[in-house]
């Protein structure tokens, strides 16, 4: 469930993720890797926040399709 801060919604890791796709374990890895940024936003106990740009953003390098010679 989104929350509403100040009329922007956020999502938390576990909805972000489900909503492109792939696992924490994965987004977390990807992190680790430098091959995605890591949220910008963290609520009051430290947990990453998402937007809808950020969910939007997973998704795409979730989806992306690699050419393989």
């Amino acid at each position: 469930m989104a929350i509403d801060i100040n009329g922007e919604l956020f999502y938390r890791t576990a909805e972000a993720c489900q909503i492109a796709g792939v696992s924490k374990n994965t987004f977390f890895r990807w992190v680790k890797e430098g091959l995605l940024d890591d949220a910008e936003y963290r609520d009051r106990r430290g947990w990453r926040l998402f937007t809808e740009d950020a969910v939007n953003n997973l998704k795409i390098i979730a989806n992306k399709v690699n050419k393989i010679r």
